[in-house]
């Protein structure tokens, strides 16, 4: 037994009563109830929804950046094919200038020396019999050719006797008897020429073996 509102006692287990009270809770309002659950699902919805949005943003973002490192890839990739073609084309010139410099270097060099062929020429077509005429003419075209030597800046290399041998610009072919010290230079075979720093062909020596020296020491 329980009392009700008015104070009048009621009896729990009255089917009459068990069914007024259903009748009550059927009767509250179902949102009402919910309230705080509908609360937290609507903050959860809102929130999944900023975060979905926030995805769907740095996506779209994302896909902007690659499109413009796609294009300044493509761009790059169009600078360096014309760098290239123009690198390949730069050669080309080099090449060509190269060629057409050595070219007209050897011109020039094959026009000085036709003066001297020329002057071989009347010098072997000479009948008079004359032996000095004929060296003085082979020795007139010889200056001519030194001359153009000097010009290219060729230099004789012609070692005096005593000379220490250098096997950059020397050549020895042989050791022979001299009044020179030994391993100097006794004699030159065969003068040889340089360019600058540039040897065109080392001269060919005789070096002494030192017993002439000797020698020329026990005389005294």
């Amino acid at each position: 037994m329980t009392d009700d509102a008015d104070g009048v006692e009621v009896d729990a287990e009255d089917p009459e009563v068990g069914d007024a009270e259903a009748d009550a809770d059927e009767g509250a309002d179902p949102e009402t109830l919910d309230d705080p659950l509908a609360e937290r699902v609507a903050e959860y919805d809102a929130d999944l929804a900023e975060e979905v949005a926030d995805v769907v943003g740095d996506r779209n973002r994302l896909a902007e950046d690659v499109e413009d490192l796609e294009a300044e890839v493509e761009d790059l990739e169009e600078r360096l094919q014309r760098v290239q073609a123009d690198f390949q084309n730069y050669k080309k010139r080099a090449k060509r200038k190269q060629a057409e410099t050595e070219e007209r270097a050897t011109e020039d060099l094959v026009t000085r020396l036709l003066d001297v062929r020329d002057n071989l020429t009347r010098a072997l077509s000479e009948e008079s019999g004359d032996a000095d005429s004929l060296r003085e003419g082979v020795e007139m075209t010889k200056r001519e050719l030194d001359r153009v030597f000097e010009d290219e800046g060729v230099a004789e290399i012609a070692p005096e006797p005593g000379t220490e041998t250098d096997p950059h610009r020397h050549e020895v072919m042989l050791q022979v008897s001299s009044d020179e010290p030994e391993g100097t230079v006794a004699e030159v075979y065969r003068p040889g020429y340089e360019m600058g720093e540039k040897v065109l062909r080392a001269a060919q020596v005789t070096v002494s073996d030192g017993s002439g020296a000797g020698d020329a020491g026990d005389d005294e």
